[in-house]
């Protein structure tokens, strides 16, 4: 916007004074570091829209001195030049009473009768905050079932209920809004008796039963939620104890009235108290109601049209480790519709540092806190970028009283924070600050109204904002010296809302701060919030602490126990590296297949010596191929595929499982991609002489018939170094294009060895071999038996599909173990379960490769007594398997197996988007390293 001219006003200076509280500024200091924050600027900026400027938020926190305020403000239409002036601040403390600290003189004056109503009996509408708290509580609401509404407890002493009571009566007849009732048609009035003083007198109690009344006392008022037709907004309970000692209850419903209004109670109720009665307002919450519509319907309409052009960038809330679902209902009395306050207080000491640091990083205390929040937020957020929901304390200066009004002039605007990348606190909090104040300089159309219009644009009902943040800092404290003076000090405090899942609130109190979250703890993972909250104050305590942690990135949020603990291996310290994933010797190894399908299914297997085949293969690929190659093997299910690629790794190569059951395309990509120096097949079309692959099949590429490989002369197998590439395994593609993963002998032949030792397999064991060759399963099911002596039982692909003949193939051969996806073990226990095929003689089930169903541990339970089982987790990228739980029972609350823990020798880390380790229940990327991991993808080493 321009400028207006430079017209030079004592009345600017007055204001800003007013703000700060302080007068010890120049005309051009910055006044960010003279302790303006962010109230302080809504404030003014709302001062000086009511005298007609359209200054932003920008505009002023563009050069924040007193100097460019005054070239930026001039006489607006219809106002004084530099506008009226006026208190900004809060109310000061009244002075002291006739009473002493914790009691009561028994001369001091009784406060004068209550003042008659106002006339104000008429219904008017409900706010648009107040409108939103009183749908929000019902238990038909997404996270209903609460009041929201405001719980303290002040202990004190020498309390005289006759008084207290005369006090509170005079304050509920100052302010209207403490006797609202709300009809069912939604509308107010406030024509209700308002509440009297409660007494429970504990004078005589023991200290055991003192205590459990204290504690159901306190129960009963964290969690009430009233019928606000009937039941009134306030209530006060004076609770006498042993020794002269008192404590008083207070619980405000905040469909009446904000955390500002809160004080104004209280601190009118202190001074009735102690005989210096204050008059009622001169101004009413209804009357306000009505000037606020009347005099900005332009603001109002700049606003809207703002967050209209920006509802598709808003983020969802943040996606917390929640248990309870945002858009259920949530019935009052359930678990989730209990509240926990979570605190940690800042001396004023700390609070005085924690200004100094964060002014001369160039933001405000209450932008630096913030940001500490959304920086804890996105520790515990699946999404790097979501946004918060703040609550604004909009009270236009509309009249001289505003300030003294009871009534809920609260409203709130959404902040989209993008926690991604690796800002330094200080970068973050500057961002924030950009961000808040534009946000807030178009506040006049709430957060409320946002959703609606984002629900309506996206054709859905309105979804809460559950996570909200209040910064209170520039307001001044909650519970002044006067208060604590007459009631007593605050000794327990905690608020309630609908539709939330966490407040965080920053208040001032004592000289410091008070930081607490007020949660619906059950509503979490077990021990998130609480390792969220213990996060959150320990970044807020290095900031204080050390002024280089503003110039780093927010540390992670992992503490270095828990990583450790995460880094414990699941079994014993890894065996011996073998390092190559080739039999150790040339006896004993064979592989089984069953008989064709046209054969008697009841005939004996035929073992074929797969070791004697394999040199005659390994002869016929090292005449072909140099050392090192990478060799295609497309050949059925059989021993003679087992004497194809064990051939071609005792030549020297690499294997690549090609099936040409796979589709054209596919086969195509994978050809050329790979490289292939060589295709070993069997198939019947493969050609004579000078052969190739076919053109259709991509890049022509050298073919060797499986068959006169086998006829070849016997070849010297050649002993590979551990770090030689073993296998190219092509992935399904199912995150993006296949891609084909190199793997050296080392890391397949570490999870192969883990494996075979864990399983003490021996030359008895029988493995089924379900898996596909071009399935990284197959590597364990063909080398983990045939390493130490034992065989593979091999299901041909005709049998697949038929679950009852290989499952009596499997008991017939003697198969021990078997190795696969989950949804194979399911149909082979439906088989034996109905009686198609008979009990299985394992002693281990191995699942990996997809997700594990608990049920599938009572149901291998039942039909193999004593068979263990193992869920095992992995990747092709790092050979097979990566982690392994045994499981013995299934915990009922499992939706699925878990992973467990990493094997020997492995790492795991489950991170976000900047590689920071995530918090226990937190999703993000899995990271895994160590000995099993592939050294790279085919022909894309980036």
């Amino acid at each position: 916007m321009p400028h207006r001219p430079a017209t030079p006003s004592p009345a600017v200076r007055q204001q800003v004074t007013a703000v700060l509280g302080s007068d010890a500024y120049a005309e051009r200091d910055d006044l960010f570091e003279r302790g303006l924050d962010s109230l302080g600027l809504i404030r003014l900026v709302g001062r000086w829209r009511e005298d007609g400027h359209e200054v932003t938020f920008e505009d002023l926190a563009t050069e924040p001195t007193l100097e460019a305020w005054r070239r930026l403000l001039g006489p607006a239409d219809g106002a004084a030049p530099g506008g009226a002036t006026s208190d900004l601040t809060a109310p000061s403390e009244t002075a002291p009473g006739g009473i002493a600290p914790g009691g009561t003189a028994d001369d001091a004056p009784v406060p004068p009768p209550a003042p008659t109503p106002q006339a104000t009996d008429a219904p008017f509408p409900l706010a648009t905050m107040q409108h939103a708290y009183w749908v929000g509580r019902g238990d038909e609401q997404p996270l209903g079932g609460v009041a929201a509404h405001f719980y303290t407890e002040f202990d004190g002493a020498g309390l005289v209920p006759e008084r207290l009571g005369a006090a509170l009566a005079h304050v509920v007849g100052c302010h209207p809004m403490l006797r609202v009732r709300i009809d069912p048609n939604g509308s107010q009035r406030c024509d209700g008796p308002g509440p009297a003083l409660r007494v429970e007198d504990l004078r005589a109690a023991g200290a055991n039963d003192v205590e459990h009344r204290l504690a159901a006392l306190r129960e009963e008022g964290t969690h009430r939620r009233v019928d606000l037709e009937s039941d009134g907004v306030l209530d006060v309970l004076l609770t006498l104890l042993p020794g002269g000692r008192t404590r008083v209850h207070v619980d405000l419903d905040m469909v009446a009235a904000d955390a500002l209004s809160l004080r104004v109670l209280l601190e009118d109720l202190a001074a009735a108290y102690a005989g210096t009665p204050r008059p009622a307002p001169a101004y009413d919450f209804a009357t306000a109601l009505r000037d606020r519509a009347s005099r900005r319907p332009r603001e109002i309409e700049r606003a809207r049209a703002w967050w209209a052009g920006r509802l598709t960038e808003i983020a969802p809330a943040p996606a917390l480790p929640a248990v309870l679902d945002a858009a259920a209902p949530t019935p009052a009395g359930t678990p989730a519709a209990r509240s926990t306050r979570l605190h940690h207080a800042l001396t004023p000491e700390r609070t005085a540092l924690l200004g100094e640091r964060a002014r001369a990083a160039g933001i405000t205390p209450a932008a630096a806190l913030a940001t500490v929040f959304a920086e804890t937020m996105a520790r515990w957020s699946a999404e790097p970028r979501f946004s918060l929901n703040l609550p604004l304390f909009d009270r236009a200066p509309l009249h001289p009283d505003v300030e003294r009004v009871v009534g809920d002039f609260s409203s709130s605007v959404l902040l989209t924070v993008d926690a991604a990348g690796p800002l330094t606190v200080a970068e973050r909090a500057r961002s924030l600050q950009r961000d808040l104040h534009a946000a807030v300089d178009h506040g006049a159309y709430g957060g409320v109204e946002v959703l609606r219009d984002l629900a309506r644009l996206r054709g859905g009902p309105t979804v809460p904002s559950p996570v909200v943040y209040t910064s209170a800092i520039g307001l001044g404290p909650l519970f002044g010296a006067e208060v604590q003076r007459v009631l007593g000090a605050p000794s327990h405090i905690i608020s309630q809302g609908p539709q939330v899942w966490l407040d965080a609130q920053v208040t001032e109190l004592d000289g410091g701060l008070l930081l607490n979250w007020d949660l619906r703890e059950h509503a979490f993972a077990p021990g998130t919030a609480r390792a969220a909250f213990d996060a959150y104050r320990d970044l807020v305590d290095a900031l204080v602490d050390d002024p280089e942690a503003w110039h780093r990135p927010a540390p992670d949020a992992v503490p270095a126990a828990a990583l450790r603990q995460r880094a414990r291996p699941a079994l014993g310290t890894p065996p011996p590296p073998r390092g190559r994933c080739t039999p150790p010797s040339s006896t004993g190894h064979a592989a089984h297949r069953r008989p064709s399908p046209s054969s008697d299914p009841t005939a004996p297997p035929s073992p074929t010596a797969s070791w004697p085949s394999a040199r005659w293969v390994a002869g016929a690929v090292s005449a072909a191929a140099p050392a090192g190659a990478l060799v295609a093997v497309s050949a059925e299910v059989g021993t003679d595929r087992v004497a194809a690629i064990l051939g071609v790794l005792a030549a020297g190569c690499a294997y690549l499982p090609l099936g040409w059951h796979q589709p054209a395309e596919r086969r195509r990509r994978i050809l050329r991609e790979a490289a292939p120096a060589l295709v070993l097949t069997d198939r019947d079309d493969a050609g004579t002489g000078a052969r190739t692959t076919p053109p259709g099949d991509g890049p022509s590429v050298p073919v060797l018939p499986l068959v006169e490989a086998l006829a070849h002369a016997a070849g010297t197998p050649r002993a590979a170094d551990p770090a030689e590439l073993a296998y190219v395994l092509f992935t399904s593609g199912s995150t993006g294009s296949p891609k084909g993963v190199e793997v050296p002998h080392a890391a397949a032949a570490h999870t192969v060895d883990i494996l075979a030792r864990e399983l003490a397999l021996g030359p008895a064991d029988r493995m089924l071999g379900l898996a596909e060759a071009d399935f990284d399963m197959s590597v364990l099911d063909l080398f983990a038996p045939l390493s130490v002596g034992g065989a593979v039982v091999l299901v041909a692909a005709a049998d697949r599909p038929d679950a009852a003949r290989w499952a009596r193939s499997a008991t017939e051969h003697g198969v021990t173990v078997v190795n696969c996806v989950p949804t194979l073990l399911d149909l082979w226990l439906s088989v034996v379960e109905s009686g198609e095929a008979p009990a299985p003689a394992l002693r281990a089930a191995l699942l990996g490769g997809d997700r594990v169903d608990p049920g599938l541990v009572a149901r291998l339970g039942a039909a193999a007594p004593g068979a263990r089982f193992l869920a095992l987790g992995g990747t092709t990228e790092a050979a097979i398997h990566s982690t392994l739980l045994e499981v013995g029972e299934a915990d009922p609350a499992w939706d699925a197996v878990p992973w467990g823990r990493p094997l020997p020798g492995v790492r795991c880390r489950v991170v976000d988007g900047d590689g920071r380790d995530r918090p226990d229940g937190v999703p993000g990327e899995l990271w895994i390293g160590g000995a099993g991991l592939a050294r790279g993808y085919r022909g894309a080493p980036a």
